[in-house]
């Protein structure tokens, strides 16, 4: 008994590597993290009021533009050098430590700020952020050795 065209149905065509990751990697990081800090935010609400609701949405702002500009980086940088994309987030951060540290310390900590309400909502947001980042790049697929030249055949042979 065999089996009628086995071989072909058994195979499994080769992907290359996910094109331009960035946008869907920060996507999945503003839902992940856009939830929990709205509902931080209404939960303050009936506590410390507008201002501790204010406090937690300044906390996950940020911390979402603090990641989200390496993202946007990656993104305009990959499209043209892929391999380069890496590289510039490291100088992206590099920038951004000392932008925001002094744009912190010339705007100062306004009256209305709950420091606790605001601290927790940082906090919560880089640990997700980081939990949806590490979760939606591993499900990217990356081209690390390019061993078969585009124009290979990969058809089965003596099939």
């Amino acid at each position: 008994m065999s089996q009628p065209d086995g071989a072909r149905a058994k195979r499994i065509s080769a992907s290359g590597p996910t094109e331009a990751p960035w946008l869907r990697i920060l996507g999945t990081s503003l839902i992940w993290t856009g939830i929990p800090a709205a509902a931080g935010a209404a939960a303050a609400l009936p506590g410390p009021g507008s201002a501790g609701a204010a406090s937690v949405a300044a906390g996950w702002a940020i911390i979402a533009l603090f990641f989200g500009l390496s993202l946007l980086v990656g993104h305009v940088v990959g499209r043209k050098n892929p391999s380069g994309a890496i590289g510039m987030f490291a100088v992206t951060y590099a920038f951004k430590v000392v932008g925001f540290a002094a744009g912190l310390l010339l705007i100062g900590v306004p009256d209305w700020l709950e420091r606790s309400w605001f601290a927790i909502a940082a906090l919560g947001t880089v640990i997700i952020w980081q939990v949806a980042e590490i979760r939606a790049f591993s499900r990217t697929r990356q081209l690390i050795f390019s061993d078969v030249s585009p124009d290979a055949d990969n058809s089965l042979r003596g099939a």
